[in-house]
């Protein structure tokens, strides 16, 4: 009975939330109407542009901007993006004017597409980016909408985020409030296509054989992507074999792709293409409020990064978010879960609701009265709330570190033996995977899945605390300090922070370990939870502009950092640390020689014996942001 009422409930619920959007459906066509408009820019290129205009006359509206290489679409003034399914009816409901712009050469806008084109701080004449395209259509819909309060924001999820942030460069002094929400911000370091120097061929591969295709002329039709022979991602990419491989199966015509392999180190090019170099641009008068999801698969660097480096350099008003996410979850669902772990509420309502909405009424209505949201407000995973900081990291975060031991243990004691090490053998024909599925599309929710997988493996070493004895709670970033000694030339380095549930844990509402209301049968007794992982490629462990072979079988330090975490492992929990030097398909794999990875031949893939040494002499710990 009781599982009957709560189906119920659920179903009332769905209903209710579906009423709800038929009525905003109804009431957003009868009182907007959609302009189609090419906005022209300084060197003449127009842009397409569409902007949803409240009938209501009685007062003047603010502009709530997105510019976007996805797609203005459906195209038509009679057809109506379904703002009725999201967040976006807040702002309606409050009669603002909504702008969606297709960015320069993307769709129906004019001009020639540049991935992540770099900012220009000396632009000269008629010489654009993508600030100055936003300055410039900024400046036309102010001067031309009837019936504006000449205050704008921008907002916009993952690359529309990397627009957001160049909007925030444009220094138009109408733009008062922008919100990079997971920006693209650096791909080489953290972002999408690379995390330290390593390829994540996967996501890259997958995206960018759609995206990337040129255009012959502006169009409302999207490019096909790549006919894959099999839905088995592991297969797909095992069989393919290369990065040089990858580039013949993607083609000829997609330029970045083939410019990316030209540029395997961390040089000017990639620098022009780091948002994070000209923050510094940011004018004091535009607000910022950098939002991010602690498990996004995609942009968790960026986030993180991108407010770290707005604080460091700019002078305005600048705030963070993080939030227990997946890729712009806050946005599409009511973030309360992540495939098997559970956060206890509805997050991306109050993040809605109590942040984003508040920040931009107060920026661009005035509404000086309403509470703003703290510099950092955080979700703690494993705690399950919300934190609100003055600072981030927080001020009282303690770098800690907890040494691997021998036997398979982690202790926050420096190791005493003389000599001591673990061993595993890296073989590229058989590479670790990222997760247990067999899946074709990346999974979303592989940052928090189990890792029982992987502890059976022999080639992943798994080190571990004994039972906590009280709650050990991590607000920062997490830094990896291994010694390490390989018998070949290069390696890559994955390092997994791990929160192991005790034996008899259960959700509330779980009948027994193994089963839950509502669905599910997942056992989460023993569960080992992925709090954060990161690969290094150990060829750049020293620098990633001049990259360095390793001297066969000397101890070496391979010292990098891990995004952010905002986690609590509960007392009666343990600390985990894996180790293993592949993560596939995720990361495309090394050949373990010192070579150039995407000119490497199948031939050019060796084992390496990997040790990671934990004595006296050399400890290998992870630091951790242990908040006080």
């Amino acid at each position: 009975m009781r599982q009957l009422f709560l189906l119920l409930a659920l179903c009332a619920g769905l209903w209710a939330t579906a009423q709800t959007n038929v009525q905003d459906s109804a009431w957003i066509r009868d009182n907007y109407i959609k302009k189609e408009i090419m906005i022209p820019m300084r060197d003449g290129v127009r842009l397409f542009t569409t902007v949803y205009i409240p009938r209501d006359t009685s007062e003047a509206h603010p502009i709530l901007m997105t510019r976007t290489p996805y797609s203005c679409a459906p195209y038509g003034e009679q057809q109506f993006r379904a703002f009725w399914n999201n967040h976006w009816r807040y702002y309606m409901r409050r009669n603002y004017i909504i702008v969606l712009q297709d960015v320069r050469g993307r769709w129906m806008s004019e001009g020639t597409f540049m991935d992540v084109r770099p900012f220009n701080p000396n632009k000269k004449g008629n010489e654009v980016d993508e600030a100055s395209d936003t300055y410039d259509a900024i400046d036309w819909l102010v001067n031309n909408l009837a019936h504006n309060n000449k205050k704008v924001g921008i907002f916009g999820i993952s690359y529309p985020g990397f627009y957001s942030t160049m909007a925030a460069l444009s220094n138009h002094p109408s733009l008062v409030a922008v919100s990079p929400q997971a920006p693209v911000t650096d791909w080489y370091m953290g972002d999408d296509f690379h995390h330290n120097g390593a390829f994540f061929q996967m996501d890259g591969f997958a995206f960018y054989s759609s995206f990337g295709k040129p255009r012959l002329q502006p169009t409302t039709v999207g490019s096909p992507g790549f006919n894959f022979p099999t839905r088995d991602a592991y297969k797909f990419y095992l069989d393919a074999g290369t990065p040089k491989k990858l580039a013949e199966l993607i083609g000829d015509s997609i330029a970045f792709w083939h410019e990316m392999y030209r540029h395997p180190d961390y040089d000017d090019w990639w620098k022009a293409r780091n948002v994070r170099n000209f923050v510094q641009h940011i004018p004091k008068h535009t607000n910022t409020l950098v939002v991010g999801g602690l498990f996004d698969a995609e942009d968790t660097y960026g986030a993180w990064r991108t407010y770290e480096a707005i604080e460091q350099k700019a002078k305005n008003n600048n705030r963070i978010v993080m939030g227990p996410w997946y890729h712009g979850q806050w946005s599409r669902t009511d973030g309360s879960s992540l495939g098997n772990v559970q956060f206890g509420s509805n997050t991306s309502l109050f993040y809605q609701n109590e942040i984003e909405l508040p920040f931009f009424i107060h920026h661009l209505e005035g509404r000086s009265a309403l509470p703003q949201p703290a510099e950092a407000t955080i979700f703690f995973t494993g705690e399950n709330q919300w934190r609100q900081f003055e600072r981030w990291p927080a001020a009282g975060v303690q770098p800690t570190a907890l040494y691997l031991q021998p036997g398979e243990r982690l202790s926050w004691q420096a190791p005493v033996i003389t000599r001591s090490f673990s061993e595993y053998t890296s073989d590229p024909a058989k590479p670790v995977p990222y997760t247990e599925d067999v899946h074709f599309s990346r999974t979303i929710a592989y940052m928090t899945d189990d890792q029982r997988f992987a502890n059976r493996r022999t080639d992943v070493l798994s080190f571990q605390t004994d039972v906590l004895t009280e709650d050990v709670t991590l607000g920062g970033t997490v830094i990896a300090d291994l010694l390490t000694s390989i018998s070949t030339t290069d390696a890559d380095f994955v390092v997994k922070l791990i929160d192991v549930f005790p034996s008899d844990f259960r959700y509330p509402g779980q009948q027994q370990a193994g089963g839950r209301l509502g669905g599910g049968s997942y056992p989460m007794g023993d569960y080992q939870m992925l709090v954060r992982g990161e690969i290094m490629r150990g060829r750049y462990r020293n620098s990633f502009e001049k990259p360095a072979p390793f001297v066969p079988n000397k101890v070496e330090r391979v010292k990098f950092e891990l995004p952010d975490v905002a986690h609590t492992f509960k007392k009666g929990h343990r600390i985990m640390i894996q180790v293993q030097s592949s993560w596939f398909p995720l990361a495309d794999r090394n050949p373990q020689q010192f070579v150039n990875i995407y000119q490497a031949e199948p031939n050019d893939y060796i084992k390496s014996t990997i040790r990671i040494w934990h004595d006296a002499k050399n400890a290998s710990s992870i630091i951790l942001p242990v908040l006080k």
